[in-house]
């Protein structure tokens, strides 16, 4: 393992379809932006233009290099079902440097 902070992130966005999230999935795979993809259905609670909302979505973790964070973002936006994408990074501070290595291998 490697305790050494990397330049390695996950990117999030959510999905209000399995088959949206998963067609997301392959095109950030295919497109090399990201080395892997999971998808996993969750229920979101939030408030959008004045109204509560109870919803199920496909949230999107993307294991990816922090230097493609610009491009990767602009590609889900483009791509993006909603107005206003949740599109968030979050930075890896260690990590297993083997997997680390595989990742910048497939978003090369």
């Amino acid at each position: 393992m490697s305790t050494e902070a990397s330049s390695h992130c996950v990117v999030q966005t959510a999905l209000p379809s399995e088959a949206q999230a998963a067609e997301l999935a392959r095109a950030i795979v295919s497109a090399r932006l990201g080395a892997c993809v999971q998808v996993q259905a969750i229920r979101s609670f939030y408030v959008w233009q004045e109204r509560a909302h109870d919803e199920a979505e496909w949230l999107l973790a993307i294991k990816t290099r922090g230097a493609l964070y610009p491009t990767l973002a602009s590609f889900i936006r483009e791509r993006h079902p909603y107005q206003t994408p949740e599109i968030v990074q979050l930075p890896i501070t260690a990590g297993n440097a083997a997997y680390l290595a595989w990742v910048d291998a497939n978003t090369a």
